[in-house]
């Protein structure tokens, strides 16, 4: 990514812009469809012209953001179908990161995991759904890295980005980590024991639960 230098003194670069508009985003703060001006953008957040419109065509890349023909940029709206659509692929691709991380798996790593599984337990037990989510995140991310399944990662971030808004706030519902905690154990367990075909249909089971809750959160 490229950083535009502002002449006239220190500025936020544009992964740091990124990373805030990102979090805007899928906190809510900025809403589907709300436009995006960069003069406006470069004032609320302190940073360049130069670097809002890499930030912004970043975002573009991950699907966040959209361009209107003569109208600039805006937040993308994702619809509830298209965010389960998108779910159900990120099952394929993450069974198969699972898969391939069961394979993979150091006895390091696999310790890492074990102890990522206990401090999920420890955030449910005291109902800290934000540290949950946080781990939750995590997991997910590890187990893509152990995988070193690399077309396959730059996929999934490409479809999280899409469709994170609403993970965001199943996350966050009362009793949804009670709900998808046993099916983390259960991928952690597979993923350790080295089991890939249990990896893989561990992994597919959470990603279809977490479709089918998108559907069942319809108004």
């Amino acid at each position: 990514m490229t950083t535009v230098t502002d002449s006239k003194g220190p500025s936020l670069s544009a992964q740091q812009l990124v990373e805030i508009l990102r979090r805007a985003i899928v906190s809510g703060e900025l809403v589907p469809r709300q436009r995006l001006v960069e003069a406006d953008l470069a004032v609320d957040y302190g940073a360049s012209r130069g670097n809002v419109r890499v930030a912004l065509t970043e975002l573009s890349v991950e699907g966040l953001v959209e361009r209107v023909q003569n109208r600039g940029a805006r937040v993308r709206a994702v619809s509830m179908e298209e965010a389960i659509e998108i779910t159900e692929v990120r099952g394929a691709l993450e069974a198969l990161c699972a898969r391939k991380a069961a394979e993979k798996i150091s006895d390091i790593e696999a310790e890492g995991l074990r102890t990522l599984a206990r401090e999920m337990e420890e955030t449910v037990a005291r109902n800290d759904r934000e540290a949950y989510s946080a781990c939750n995140k995590r997991l997910h991310a590890k187990i893509i890295e152990i995988s070193a399944q690399e077309t396959a990662a730059a996929t999934i971030r490409r479809l999280r980005g899409q469709a994170v808004r609403y993970q965001f706030q199943l996350a966050r519902q009362p009793g949804r980590p009670s709900v998808s905690l046993p099916q983390h154990l259960a991928i952690i367990d597979a993923v350790c024991r080295q089991d890939p075909q249990g990896a893989a249909e561990a992994m597919r089971l959470h990603l279809e639960s977490v479709a089918q809750a998108i559907r069942d959160s319809r108004p």
